[in-house]
């Protein structure tokens, strides 16, 4: 692949794939692997379902791209569907194209109807790849709650806890990512965030949670704020929506809507509420509902979770984390987590490697059968470091 440039900073192993079904990808040379990872995490119901083919086929045979003062039905329908799953009824929908653009929107749409001049999140957030949220220095207030999982009252969160406490009053959204921790899956207590939802509330400010990861059956629920008692100003969906297509979703409340009606404010992209990506994320959801993946990934996320928990032996791998299809494995030793993850690789199992630590992001179609596979492989490697 030489007029290709990687700048993902990860190498690139598998530079040409032939033919993708269900949980597994091919080669050029015919191999086969158990793609763990969902592509970028994107594939919820699988490469190549024959429903996801068909909707773009048909859609294929309508229309694909419309111009702002025209659209089609399917787009309404779609927007119907994430209100439903995100609770936002009577509120409204933007379709576009990535999870980082749909990020962008909320962020845009909060700082013109807050008013107010900081962003808001936690330490380890990840937010994008646009330098508006990547660039976190003046304008940001960055929540470093690592010494909140040692805290004794981390379970009700003392709401005169300093870092609580420091929360200056002129946030304009607090943006929240559920359980994803820069790729390191781990979860902020549910009264630490919850009291913070409050405050900023309080102060004026804006809930946007950032699903992008977390969402559409990620967690075993249809989004990681579903964990949390709070309710979402808006909503910020991509990856498992468009199943490997690229398109992404920002929801947003009834209130959120009534508010920006009052503004002058405007958002224009080429690609914003295109046929073709709304019928796409239609069908996914349709897709997870009638196959009630929800309850599959919530059921082998308990499974892999007890497998995995065999295990920790708290010298080589010291802790697992996860909910439904999202599970990290910590190996403290960078060497021997890469050793891991390319011996998984040569015995045709795909994980992601996040240096310290292995991430298990499986579509959400996955069997127990394919899991047990996984396993018995990973205890295999491991016994090599242990002779």
């Amino acid at each position: 692949m030489k007029n290709i440039l990687n700048i993902t900073g990860h190498d690139l192993l598998l530079p040409n794939i032939l033919k993708t079904e269900g949980c597994y990808i091919y080669d050029d040379k015919g191999k086969k692997y158990l793609d763990l990872e969902s592509g970028v995490w994107c594939t919820s119901i699988g490469h190549n379902h024959e429903r996801f083919r068909n909707i773009i086929s048909k859609q294929l045979n309508g229309i694909t791209h419309a111009g702002f003062c025209y659209s089609s039905e399917i787009v309404d329908l779609a927007a119907e569907n994430v209100l439903s799953i995100t609770g936002m009824h009577n509120g409204k929908c933007v379709f576009l194209c990535s999870g980082s653009e749909a990020i962008e929107l909320a962020r845009q749409i909060a700082k013109v109807l807050a008013g107010k001049s900081i962003s808001m999140t936690l330490h380890d957030s990840y937010l994008g790849s646009y330098s508006s949220v990547v660039n976190r220095g003046d304008g940001w207030f960055r929540l470093d709650w690592k010494q909140c999982q040692k805290c004794p009252k981390s379970e009700t969160c003392d709401i005169d806890c300093p870092l609580i406490r420091d929360i200056p009053d002129n946030i304009s959204e607090f943006l929240f990512e559920p359980g994803s921790a820069g790729g390191f899956v781990r979860f902020p207590p549910k009264a630490m965030i919850e009291n913070i939802v409050g405050i900023v509330r309080n102060y004026g400010g804006k809930i946007i949670i950032n699903e992008v990861t977390t969402g559409i059956g990620r967690t075993g629920k249809w989004f990681g704020y579903n964990y949390y008692n709070i309710q979402p100003d808006m909503v910020a969906i991509g990856k498992g929506i468009g199943n490997g297509y690229p398109v992404s979703v920002t929801s947003m409340s009834e209130s959120i809507v009534s508010e920006l009606s009052k503004t002058d404010y405007h958002y224009s992209q080429s690609h914003q509420n295109d046929p073709l990506g709304a019928a796409i994320a239609n069908e996914v959801l349709n897709i997870i509902k009638e196959e009630k993946l929800l309850a599959k990934a919530m059921e082998n996320g308990e499974f892999l979770k007890n497998e995995l928990e065999k295990i920790v032996d708290g010298k080589m791998i010291t802790e697992v984390r996860g909910r439904g299809m999202m599970w990290a494995i910590d190996i403290p030793d960078e060497k021997i987590c890469k050793e891991v993850y390319l011996k998984l690789l040569e015995k045709g199992i795909i994980v992601s490697f996040r240096r310290r630590a292995l991430r298990i992001d499986p579509p959400l179609i996955i069997a127990q059968p394919d899991i047990e596979d996984f396993i018995q492989k990973l205890k295999a490697i491991i016994m090599t470091f242990h002779r």
